[in-house]
């Protein structure tokens, strides 16, 4: 099992987990504060992972937990206890999706060592002495990470990758084999002396299916293959923007299902940089006439942020706004990436920063 968590992850049995990775766990901001709901994220490719994982908090926050007003306020008051249930519950609901609503799986780190070490197997000191625990109800899933959240959120825990652990062994190899195609062999992908993720991973945690590509169904590729991309709408959405990537390639505009989720939330991932959107109003996105004037929150997850940037977003361009949309294409112009990324939704919509300086 260590082998083939290897393979799936990396594509051999000999690469392991950058240091960038190995310290890298689930960690709140401080109780009632402005960003008492949001997690700290470090650099590098699990980065992707928490802030995945940071819109399925928000989701919770909002949208879940029972007697809670869905509004700003309600996500800066929380107490540290209700920052544990909101972890529990959110990576609970997460391998619960990825198990197909039958069971999760999910893996802790004990002292008792699993794996003899071969030629072909490099050892990393935490993978060999994985225990795994299967739980047949949500709720179970719940109380259990509820239980070891130390595992998850305290330094040194290895917790994102436990968690993705966790992931893969819900979802099942089988499962995982028939939701890649030819286009991913495995989960990660080299970058930099690290790792980054590849999508299939972000549309687990998304989905609850690794789909490797975020186009609506299947499509054909250059070669006739098959290729795989989302088949459900899912409660949180994605969007992307790069300034590098083109307008016409069709594969990887992102469909749909994830541009309109059932909840106004996305991960958005503008050259590389993973961000949450999301909207307080559950209706933004079931009533057209609220696409006309509304607003958003922005969390980047970057150290200088100390509370959500509020934006406002109106999509009914008038035609003076119109005239000053043309002149953001002059050359020279600088536009944030955060907007672009807007502008992958609603196209034409006209984005006032109220006052935040606009990030690039």
């Amino acid at each position: 099992m260590a082998t083939k968590l290897r393979q799936s992850l990396f594509g051999n049995t000999v690469q392991v987990f950058s240091c960038d990775w190995t310290k890298a766990y689930f960690r709140f901001h401080d109780p009632f504060s402005d960003l008492a709901f949001a997690l700290e994220v470090g650099k590098g490719g699990a980065r992707s992972i928490q802030m995945a994982i940071q819109g399925s908090i928000i989701r919770y926050l909002l949208f879940t937990r029972k007697g809670k007003d869905s509004n700003l306020l309600s996500l800066c008051a929380i107490s540290k206890q209700e920052q544990g249930h909101a972890l529990a519950a959110t990576l609970a609901g997460v391998l619960w999706a990825a198990g197909a609503a039958q069971k999760a799986t999910v893996c802790l780190v004990t002292e008792e060592t699993y794996v003899a070490l071969t030629p072909d197997y490099s050892g990393d000191g935490f993978t060999e002495r994985l225990q795994l625990f299967e739980l047949v109800e949500k709720e179970a899933t719940e109380k259990f990470i509820y239980d070891h959240l130390q595992c998850f959120k305290g330094e040194g825990s290895h917790g994102v990758i436990l968690f993705l652990y966790s992931l893969i062994f819900s979802r099942t190899f089988e499962r995982l084999q028939k939701d890649l195609d030819v286009s991913t062999s495995h989960l990660l992908q080299p970058n930099a002396g690290g790792f980054l993720c590849r999508q299939a991973i972000l549309n687990m945690i998304l989905t609850g299916r690794a789909s490797p590509h975020v186009f609506n169904g299947c499509q054909k590729g250059e070669s006739q293959e098959m290729l795989h991309g989302v088949l459900t709408r899912s409660d949180i959405g994605y969007l992307q923007w790069g300034k590098d990537t083109s307008e016409d390639d069709r594969l990887s505009q992102v469909g749909s299902r994830l541009k309109t989720p059932r909840l106004p939330i996305w991960l958005c991932n503008t050259n590389g940089n993973y961000s949450i959107l999301f909207s307080t109003n559950r209706q933004l996105l079931s009533d057209w006439k609220m696409e006309r004037l509304f607003d958003l929150y922005f969390y980047s997850g970057q150290p200088s942020q100390n509370k959500p940037v509020h934006l406002t977003i109106d999509t009914h361009s008038h035609h003076w706004e119109r005239v000053q949309h043309e002149d953001e294409h002059r050359p020279g112009r600088r536009f944030s990436p955060v907007e672009m990324v807007i502008r992958t939704k609603w196209r034409e919509a006209t984005i006032n920063w109220n006052g935040s300086v606009p990030f690039f």
